[in-house]
């Protein structure tokens, strides 16, 4: 039986887009601050999901809903289960929009929203495609579990809970990630950089206050700092003309005898801290320059001296390269300092085989070599994980998304998390196409809307190949 997949995507298109856009309109961060027992992870992943599975269940699929922290929906039957692993929750919105986020807009064929490209527009497309062969009726012999979590930006809560109480699939994919296929992925730890009390705040100049970041996967895009002190009448003037040297824009504002410094940078994912500017780290180089109390100044310059431009932890003496999945990388993305508390910095590593989570927290206290200071694991440790290129499971998604676009595929392996990783026969296959820009965890993020229709169809296609 010849089947159209690109056809069969296209015919709904616009069906797909509509319950695209209920799904986008909800603002689904993880929001532990305000959750409840009906709501663990928050209100908004709650109903993020409730959303997708009253989808399915109109569309005439099974679900079931664990606990409002994941969910599943189930087609087809046999001895074997192929996964589909994506997540409905999304990073916060953050500043620098040009459109309201929680609003989809299609602008020039591109459909911006927060979640459009991760994971939400990609989920949908997975979704589109069991929707295809479902009503196709395709003969099949295994199961299919497409499974959904609520926090897959931060500590992975909800989708472990449902492994806890519910059946891991034999093998599968998530569609959050790049085509023509990832099939290894490094490792991934936030390390917790501790300044314990005790060193002077009192100065000509003090640092009062340092805050940056959103969460430990997002690359700063702004950073305040309050400064206050005697003879700062040039310090606005150096500011700016600082963050104009360096691409970055300034505000520099007088309250209550104190100078409060706004730096803005360029906000992105911590895979690939090369993609960002990172306000924080530049906004601590300038205040190195200056002399303040020793407390802040130790602060600014651990930053400076360890952290700033150095993507590659070779000024924590971390740095690594493996032959199969290539080089560290470190970003320092959370930063809070006060004078008088405990200060500290988060930094997210994503480190290849050959290096463990313990070696690189040990390193990064014995470079940064102050008795004050320590370094120590922050939440979940991801190891690093490979599926080999001659597996089944990689042949059939090259082989497909090679017979739909015509392109040769190959085996990738990156920086980024994704829960193809809990599978042991696991990867990450799709929905970014080569050559597109990554916007993932950036203002104005969006997918073409092309590329979830051709998307839509390579699933439908692989899904087919995988279970039949």
């Amino acid at each position: 039986m010849m089947i159209n997949w690109q056809e069969e995507a296209q015919k709904r298109s616009e069906e797909l887009l509509t319950d695209l856009f209920g799904l986008l309109r909800i603002d689904s961060e993880r929001d532990i601050e305000h959750n409840s027992t009906e709501f663990p992870l928050g209100e908004g992943p709650a109903q993020a999901l409730k959303y997708v599975l009253s989808l399915a269940e109109k569309d005439g699929f099974k679900t079931k809903n664990v606990e409002n922290v994941a969910g599943r929906i189930e087609f087809g039957a046999g001895d074997e289960t192929l996964g589909i692993l994506a997540h409905v929750d999304e990073v916060p919105a953050g500043a620098g929009w040009k459109t309201d986020p929680f609003e989809p807009q299609i602008i020039d064929g591109k459909l911006y929203a927060r979640g459009s490209a991760d994971d939400k527009g990609p989920l949908m497309a997975a979704y589109y495609a069991l929707k295809i062969i479902k009503a196709l009726d395709l003969p099949v012999s295994k199961r299919v579990h497409f499974i959904l979590g609520t926090d897959e930006e931060s500590e992975w809560a909800g989708i472990t809970r449902y492994l806890e109480v519910e059946p891991t699939p034999d093998f599968g994919f998530s569609p959050d990630a790049e085509f023509p296929i990832i099939n290894g992925e490094k490792g991934i730890a936030s390390f917790l950089i501790q300044f314990e009390p005790g060193l002077s705040t009192q100065g000509q100049v003090r640092l009062r206050q340092f805050d940056s970041g959103l969460r430990d996967n997002m690359i700063p895009q702004t950073a305040t700092a309050i400064v206050e002190g005697d003879d700062l009448d040039n310090l606005s003037a150096d500011f700016i003309s600082f963050a104009s040297e360096n691409g970055l824009i300034a505000d520099a504002q007088v309250e209550d005898h104190q100078y409060v410094l706004e730096l803005t940078g360029k906000g992105a994912h911590a895979l690939e801290p090369r993609a960002g500017i990172n306000a924080a780290t530049y906004l601590a180089t300038f205040l190195d320059g200056l002399t303040l109390d020793p407390a802040g100044q130790q602060f600014v310059h651990v930053i400076h001296e360890h952290l700033h431009l150095d993507s590659r932890g070779e000024k924590l003496g971390i740095q690594k390269t493996d032959p199969l999945m290539g080089e560290l990388t470190a970003s320092p993305d959370i930063f809070h300092y006060k004078p008088g508390q405990i200060s500290d910095i988060i930094v997210n590593v994503r480190f290849p085989q050959g290096i463990t989570a313990d070696e690189i927290s040990q390193q990064m206290t014995l470079a940064i070599a102050q008795p004050t200071i320590n370094a120590k694991t922050f939440g979940r440790v991801e190891i690093p994980h490979y599926v080999p290129a001659n597996d089944p499971l990689v042949q059939t998604l090259l082989d497909v998304y090679e017979r739909q676009t015509g392109e040769k595929g190959q085996e990738q392996i990156i920086g980024g998390g994704t829960y193809g990783r809990i599978l042991d026969r696991g990867v990450a296959f799709g929905a970014q196409f080569p050559g597109r820009e990554n916007v993932m965890h950036q203002a104005n993020e969006y997918m073409p809307v092309e590329d979830i229709i051709t998307a839509t169809a390579i699933y439908a296609e692989a899904i087919y190949e995988l279970i039949k």
